[in-house]
């Protein structure tokens, strides 16, 4: 069986997006979680991942790291985790890969912390960022996502990409429209990112920190 080894989830950005798609498409995994800046977690880290940072996957002998790969990784053995049609299947590793390197204000400005509730008024490159967001949202849904819920019908890698963004615009009160809005609301109400949140709600302020 799978081994993912994870940061807090308060604040674990990168380790959301790999434990959610594993969650959410039946991918059976023991979770290990490292809890963060604590005077040994660099140690703690290096021991299970080579670039010592998380999430990383064990699978017996192979050790998989950065979220991205973990995707791939799981789609090789894992069927439906990207879309069957072709165009659909571009498009979301596009926007995959978008997510996974760009975006920089928003996430410096709208960093993940499920306990916050704080209204907050973006600055102008942070908003073009949730505008593109948006763009992007609303351009799966329409093109690709009309037979369900998720950028694409069924949720994958692409949407699990999203789920952080998801978190984030919830704890800074980001106001979204139309079917960007709808499709927030259904990443919001998966059971599995419902579990993350309890678990993150239940977490020490020590583990926490």
């Amino acid at each position: 069986m799978y081994t993912l080894h994870i940061g807090n989830k308060n604040l674990s950005s990168w380790s959301l997006r790999a434990w959610v798609l594993m969650r959410v498409s039946g991918i059976e995994f023991h979770e290990r979680m490292i809890a963060l800046d604590r005077a040994d977690t660099p140690e703690r880290i290096r021991a299970v991942s080579p670039s010592g940072r998380l999430p990383c996957l064990h699978d017996g002998d192979t050790v998989v790291w950065d979220s991205l790969a973990i995707a791939e990784y799981l789609a090789e053995r894992h069927a439906g985790l990207w879309p069957a049609d072709t165009q659909a299947r571009a498009w979301s590793r596009c926007v995959t890969a978008e997510m996974h390197s760009g975006f920089a204000a928003m996430r410096e400005e709208f960093s993940m912390n499920l306990r916050l509730r704080e209204a907050r008024t973006p600055s102008p490159r942070a908003k073009a960022d949730i505008v593109r967001i948006e763009a992007i949202w609303r351009e799966g849904r329409a093109r690709f996502g009309a037979a369900g819920d998720f950028l694409c019908g069924r949720f994958g890698v692409v949407d699990a990409s999203f789920c952080p963004v998801a978190f984030r615009f919830r704890s800074y009160g980001v106001v979204l429209n139309g079917t960007a809005a709808a499709y927030l609301e259904s990443l919001l109400a998966l059971p599995a990112m419902h579990e993350w949140d309890r678990a993150a709600q239940g977490e020490s302020d020590e583990q926490a920190a």
